[in-house]
């Protein structure tokens, strides 16, 4: 009879991590995305609560505004995955987001100091603490799951994402109308990173070896698990950039990733303004409409964790075969989706509103489906290799408004949206077709702590005295020499 392996208390410390980062992905999104709610209450206090200070910003200082966070955003991913190597994700994401806090804390403060110009630097500095911790997440994670749970545990910490998104939408219009006015969005999302931060300096460790809570069960649970739980010992092993840029799976995963961020810029950006300037759907002043497609996608993402967690456990699929399936469905439907779009007239607007609803929310089984595999692909570089894609894939909003504005030069004409749509499937289809292709779930060999050691032990450098001789006889027009 084989006997049940001891995995240690049913909510262990590897899930208590997965909590944390849940969570501190709700509050950072919170802190993040009520910015639309804010500038609406400061520039409209009529609107929320008109007790509070009005500021008569035009439209071209608001859209500085709302954009200053991806400034600081797209330059700090990278070194996000630099810190958590050198760091570990303890620091790295603990004072990342103490930084947020402080940041969020002062806001009303330096905005009735320095006006909109103010707002742009507390925010630009916010999105280079927040562009590092995302990174640190998938190092994090990568330390803690094991990998028969791997698409359990990171899919429920990523769900914060969609979780995020909903409350930021409600939370912070209800704020800005109760007695504490638009400055207590501000304050009331610093004190939720602050609260997260006291519990992650209690309860986070880099790894279940150093964790104070970790029973002795779940910690040999997990570190038996891993293929090279060895290397987690060690505090540094040197990144091999030159096998990562050229490894065919990791630029598989660089393009399925941009692609979703292209798809995500198209569906939540460019599609509602779709919906208004050809069905004449005023869907920005329809509060449900807006939060829609963002509730679909919390529901379908539990989904996809629970019919995942089915397939890998009961060994129905494999790991990679519940990877390319899952991310399959969440990129083809949302192609047909938008194609279909396209061709709705503005009597069908309730299937409009139903067909964006679905395809974002099959859209979230990408989390599953290909966000994941910075851990398959490379326990020990985990970090490192999400800094590189999200640098790459954080370029894709920047770039999509230029293309749509290029394409639609009237915002009435269905023709030209109807082209955007399609190079929006495209880039879903043929990016998804080179992911399950050409990616894997599989270890690469380039993540193990010895691998630059063994191939300098494959190829040794020439010594000194070649070098020397080889540039005296070529200088001499002889090219005849043995080692």
């Amino acid at each position: 009879m084989a006997v049940e392996e001891n995995k240690g208390p049913k909510f262990g410390m590897r899930h208590m991590q997965a909590f944390l980062i849940f969570s501190n992905i709700v509050v950072i999104y919170i802190s993040r995305l009520n910015i639309g709610v804010a500038v609406v209450a400061m520039t409209h206090a009529e609107t929320t609560n008109p007790d509070f200070p009005e500021y008569n910003w035009n439209e071209k200082e608001v859209s500085y505004v709302l954009s200053s966070f991806f400034w600081g955003y797209v330059l700090t991913q990278f070194l996000g995955g630099a810190l958590c190597k050198r760091f570990g994700a303890t620091l790295t994401l603990g004072w990342g987001t103490f930084s947020t806090a402080v940041l969020s804390a002062i806001t009303p403060w330096c905005v009735s100091w320095g006006g909109w110009k103010a707002f742009c630097v507390i925010r630009a500095l916010q999105g280079l603490f927040q562009g590092i911790l995302f990174p640190s997440i998938h190092g994090h994670l990568a330390k803690w799951s094991p990998v028969t749970e791997r698409t359990l545990l990171g899919a429920l910490s990523l769900t914060g994402i969609d979780c995020g998104n909903v409350l930021s939408l409600g939370v912070s219009g209800l704020i800005a109308e109760g007695p504490m006015g638009w400055p207590g969005i501000s304050y009331v999302s610093g004190g939720l990173c602050f609260l997260w931060c006291l519990l992650w300096f209690i309860f986070a460790a880099d790894n279940v070896t150093k964790s104070r809570f970790a029973s002795q069960a779940e910690k040999h649970y997990i570190e038996s698990s891993m293929e090279r739980s060895e290397d987690f010992h060690k505090k540094r092993i040197p990144t091999p950039w030159k096998a990562i840029f050229l490894s065919l799976p990791f630029n598989a995963f660089v393009v399925a990733r941009c692609a979703e961020s292209w798809g995500l810029s198209i569906l939540q950006i460019q599609l509602p303004l779709y919906m208004n300037g050809v069905l004449n759907m005023k869907i920005k002043s329809n509060a449900l409409s807006t939060a829609l497609p963002f509730l679909v996608m919390f529901g379908f993402s539990y989904i996809f964790v629970f019919v995942a967690n089915i397939l890998q456990s009961k060994k129905i699929m494999s790991l990679w075969n519940i990877r390319r399936t899952i991310n399959t469905i969440a990129y083809w439907i949302p192609a047909l989706g938008l194609i279909a779009i396209g061709f709705l007239e503005e009597s069908q607007k309730t299937w409009t509103l139903v067909i964006m609803a679905v395809c974002g929310g099959v859209n979230s089984g990408a989390t599953i489906g290909s966000c994941l595999n910075t851990i398959d692909l490379s326990a020990n570089h985990a970090g490192m290799l999400m800094g590189i894609v999200n640098t790459a894939a954080n370029f894709m909003p920047l770039i999509t408004p230029l293309v749509v504005g290029a394409v639609v030069t009237d915002v009435h004409n269905r023709s030209q949206w109807q082209i955007v749509f399609i190079i929006a499937a495209a880039v879903f289809f043929f990016s998804n077709l080179f992911y399950i292709t050409c990616g894997t779930s599989a270890t690469q060999p380039w993540d193990a702590a010895d691998f630059l050691e063994r191939k300098d032990a494959e190829n040794p450098k020439p010594s000194k005295s070649y070098v020397q001789t080889k540039s005296f006889y070529r200088r001499r027009g002889s090219f005849t020499l043995t080692k």
